[in-house]
């Protein structure tokens, strides 16, 4: 089962998406400060502490907040586009916290966004759990299978590229684990995905690549081998 359906994802040549020099203000707060990195496959972790830029990046990706500077996916530009616009595009976002509607059950909030009954089938196949919870509102979900119910509703639009905003956060160790799992899983299966998170051991032990933001600054990038091998970064970062 293959989630990768856009051509985008899977004809254009060079790099999925590229993101040059990227400004994101608010007010006079310089929160994103010329930031640049590309995605071409796998999983791309950011990592970085709560409040360095990565839910602004997330943000500024996907047509929630103002910026300049240039955002590409498969050569289109997309900044100054609507969100609905972008996401029509190819861009999936699994938002921080959730977000899911807590008065809909998971059947009524798949069915609500599918565009064929198939893919409430394959959400129910990779996410079994959702499969024996489909007449229970996102507001009677554990986190994890809330967390479960946002990333199916995102994989819903058959994107060609799925942004997570700390999919981790809340969840107990074990599911926490199990969440990393899954993601490699959605990867593997042809999803490029880009990875936001404050968990620094786990997102390298998944990822291809990954950048470090501090305050705004891409501060460092390499291969996720390279880079939980750095130590410089498993002080500052992993604890280690």
């Amino acid at each position: 089962m293959s989630w990768l359906s856009k051509p985008a994802a899977s004809s254009t040549k060079g790099p999925l998406l590229v993101i040059e020099g990227l400004d994101v203000y608010y007010g006079r707060a310089h929160a994103l400060q010329g930031v640049s990195l590309t995605l071409d496959h796998g999983v791309q972790g950011i990592v970085g502490r709560n409040g360095m830029g990565k839910t602004t990046l997330c943000n500024a990706i996907t047509g929630l907040v103002p910026a300049s500077g240039s955002i590409r996916l498969a050569g289109e530009e997309l900044l100054g586009l609507s969100p609905n616009r972008i996401t029509k595009r190819g861009v999936a976002y699994v938002p921080q916290g959730r977000r899911v509607w807590p008065s809909l059950t998971v059947d009524e909030t798949l069915k609500l966004v599918a565009r064929k009954k198939r893919d409430v089938d394959r959400v129910y196949f990779m996410f079994p759990r959702l499969a024996e919870r489909k007449g229970h509102g996102g507001g009677q979900l554990s986190g994890g299978e809330q967390q479960m119910l946002a990333i199916g509703r995102g994989l819903m639009s058959e994107p060609a590229l799925l942004i997570m905003d700390e999919p981790s956060l809340g969840l107990s160790p074990l599911l926490v684990e199990q969440m990393f799992e899954l993601i490699a899983k959605i990867n593997k299966e042809g999803m490029p995905i880009l990875l936001m998170e404050q968990n620094a051991v786990q997102t390298l032990a998944i990822a291809h690549r990954a950048y470090i933001i501090e305050n705004g600054v891409v501060a460092m990038q390499g291969t996720a081998t390279e880079m939980a091998r750095d130590p410089e970064l498993r002080k500052n970062y992993l604890g280690l």
